[in-house]
């Protein structure tokens, strides 16, 4: 497992220090990556997001597993602590940003777990925004949720976390379902704020936040030169429009090539 940005904000959120996937996020916000590119960079970083995901929030339990030498070999057993594949796995793809994350997250997921044990699930929603074009909420449009969430782990792959809305508007959705809850519930952002991470603290605190890169570019001196979330009052990621700084630019657009 990579390592994680050392912060203030609490034990739910989980920054990753990543050479890897810290230089493919630079070129995704990169103004010379165009749309044609975005959407690949876009893919390999939420599958290289979902392997530290499912390596630190997944059940785990004791296993012998055997390989095609066992028929000749009894002792040909691979004894360890593998994922649970017991374990249901429900990935929500926000429609707002696209789908590709949460399809990216899916594709990697059933490689190491059981394809009926994972579910894709489809919430529609858009930012509600006032007349200075601040967020004030966000409105669910439809959605297709494939069953109960009980005992599952459920990801919610939002590219931008920048209001920390559409997560808190997901997990609401999820709640309000009834009949159980789930084992655990993980936001995935390629980039936060900590708008964004002091929203979800204080809505849901155990909801687990995971981010490739905390975006804070607005903060005071002060608050940059230190630990994040030492200096909370001073630290500001979020323009007059609510766009992330530095961001990438609009993520949803070039994820969708739709301008609006």
């Amino acid at each position: 497992m990579v390592a994680l940005l050392a912060h203030r904000y609490g034990p739910s959120i989980h920054v990753l220090d990543d050479p890897f996937l810290s230089t493919l996020l630079g070129r995704v916000g990169s103004p010379d990556t165009g749309t044609a590119e975005v959407p690949l960079l876009v893919h390999t970083a939420y599958q290289r997001l979902l392997q530290e995901v499912l390596a630190r929030e997944f059940p785990r339990q004791n296993q012998r597993l055997p390989t095609r030498m066992t028929a000749q070999e009894p002792r040909a057993f691979v004894p360890g602590e593998f994922l649970c594949r017991n374990t249901k796995l429900v990935i929500c793809a926000v429609i707002r940003a696209g789908i590709l994350p949460a399809q990216a997250c899916y594709e990697a997921a059933i490689q190491v777990l059981p394809p009926q044990n994972v579910r894709l699930d489809f919430l529609n929603m858009s930012r509600v925004v006032d007349d200075r074009h601040q967020v004030t909420g966000v409105r669910l449009d439809g959605s297709k949720i494939g069953g109960p969430v009980d005992g599952a782990v459920v990801l919610i792959p939002d590219p931008m976390g920048a209001t920390g809305g559409t997560v808190c508007r997901a997990v609401d959705v999820y709640q309000s379902i009834g009949d159980g809850s789930p084992a655990r519930v993980v936001a995935m952002h390629l980039m936060a704020t900590p708008e964004a991470v002091t929203r979800l603290v204080a809505t849901w605190p155990d909801v687990q936040m995971y981010a490739g890169r905390l975006d804070r570019g607005l903060s005071s001196e002060r608050a940059l030169a230190s630990v994040p979330g030492a200096f909370p009052d001073e630290e500001r990621g979020l323009n007059d429009v609510q766009y992330i700084v530095p961001g990438a630019g609009g993520m949803g657009e070039l994820l969708t090539n739709s301008w609006v």
